[in-house]
C-alpha cells in the first residue's frame, strides 16, 4: 500500500502514546510497522501462518517485537482482547461480520479505523432516504457512530484490486437504546426485506405472515402459544403520535387463524401511523418506536426477548 495513505490512516486514528492497538489481517505488516511506531502495543489478529512468520521477521529487524502480539487465529471466531482503538484494513469478505462484532461485542474501546471497499463504506454511511440505506447501517448506528475520513484509490495498492476503498472511523456512542439486540436485528430484517415498499405491503406477505405467526407459537410459555383476539386498538394517540402503553389491548385465545393474525399486525401498523411508510426513509426513533408497538402486543420476531 501506498506509504502516505498509511500515514494518513495512522495519522487520523489519533493513537496515543499509551494506546493498545488492535489489528485485524496484519497480512505483511506494512501497517502494523506504522502503528507501532506511535502506539504501546499492537494486538494483531491474523488466520494465515505464513503471513505470521513473515510479520515476526519484519517486526524483530526493527526492534520492535516487545510491543507485538500476534494471535494467529480466525478473527470472526476469537474472543477480542481488550484495546483501546481498532486500526485495520479489513479483508472485504468479511467486512460485515466484522464491523458488527467491533459495534456489538463486548469490548470498550475509544474507535476504530478501518480501510473498507468503497461501495461497503458507502452503504455503512447512508443515512434514511438514501438510495444506499440499508440494513447494515440501521443495525450499525443503532450503538455507533460513523464518519468518513478519506477515499483511497486502487491504484495505491499493489497488486492493484479491482476496486477502491474508503476509511471510515466508526465511534461507540455513549447513550444506547434499551433494546434486545437479537430481537432488534431479526425486527429489521423483516422490515428491510423489501426496504421500498409500504410497510402495510411488507407485512401482508403470507409467507412472512405465515413465519412471523409460527414464532408466536413457539415461544415456549402458555401466553405465547397463543394469538390475540377479541382485542382493540385505541386510536387516542399520545404527543409523539403513537398509541400509549395502555391503549393497545390484546385478549388471549387459542387459535391458528392467519387473517385475524394479519389483522392484528395492520391495526398495530395503523396505531402508529406506520401502515404507508417505508424502511427505508425511517429514522432509527421510529423503527425502535414501531418496535415498541409490536412488542406490547406481545409479537416477536426473535424468540423471547431478554
Amino acid at each position: 500500500m501506498n506509504p502516505r495513505v498509511l500515514n494518513s490512516i495512522v495519522q487520523k486514528s489519533n493513537i496515543l502514546p499509551t494506546d493498545t492497538v488492535l489489528e485485524i489481517g496484519p497480512g505483511t505488516g506494512n501497517l502494523t510497522l506504522k502503528l507501532l511506531e506511535v502506539a504501546q502495543k499492537v494486538i494483531a489478529i491474523e488466520i494465515d501462518k505464513r503471513m505470521v512468520e513473515i510479520l515476526h521477521k519484519r517486526v524483530s529487524e526493527r526492534g520492535l517485537q516487545d510491543r507485538l502480539t500476534v494471535i494467529c487465529q480466525d478473527a470472526l471466531k476469537t474472543e477480542f482482547p481488550q484495546f483501546d482503538l481498532m486500526v485495520a484494513n479489513i479483508p472485504y469478505g468479511i467486512s460485515s461480520p466484522l464491523v458488527a462484532k467491533l459495534v456489538y461485542g463486548k469490548n470498550s474501546y475509544r474507535s476504530g479505523t478501518l480501510l473498507l471497499q468503497k461501495e461497503f463504506a458507502r452503504r455503512l454511511l447512508a443515512n434514511p432516504g438514501d438510495s444506499e440505506f440499508n440494513r447494515l447501517a440501521v443495525n450499525v448506528k443503532l450503538v455507533a457512530d460513523v464518519e468518513f475520513v478519506m477515499n483511497v484509490s486502487k491504484k495505491d495498492f499493489l497488486p492493484c484490486p479491482k476496486v477502491d476503498s474508503s476509511v471510515v472511523k466508526i465511534y461507540p456512542k455513549t447513550e444506547i437504546p434499551e433494546v434486545d439486540y437479537e430481537e432488534w436485528c431479526a425486527f429489521t430484517r423483516t422490515c428491510f426485506t423489501k426496504k421500498n415498499k409500504t410497510l402495510g405491503a411488507i407485512f401482508k406477505q403470507k409467507r412472512m405472515l405465515m413465519e412471523l405467526m409460527k414464532l408466536q407459537e413457539t415461544k415456549g410459555d402458555e401466553e405465547n402459544n397463543t394469538l390475540y383476539s377479541d382485542y382493540h386498538v385505541n386510536d387516542t394517540e399520545d404527543e409523539d403520535g403513537l398509541s400509549n402503553e395502555d391503549n393497545v389491548n390484546f385478549s388471549l385465545v387459542m387459535g391458528k387463524d392467519l387473517n385475524l393474525f394479519r389483522e392484528i399486525i395492520n391495526d398495530i401498523l395503523r396505531s402508529g401511523g406506520f401502515e404507508d411508510k417505508r424502511p427505508s426513509k425511517l429514522s432509527h426513533k421510529e423503527l425502535l418506536d414501531l418496535l415498541s408497538l409490536f412488542n406490547r402486543a406481545r409479537i416477536r420476531f426473535h424468540g423471547q426477548v431478554n
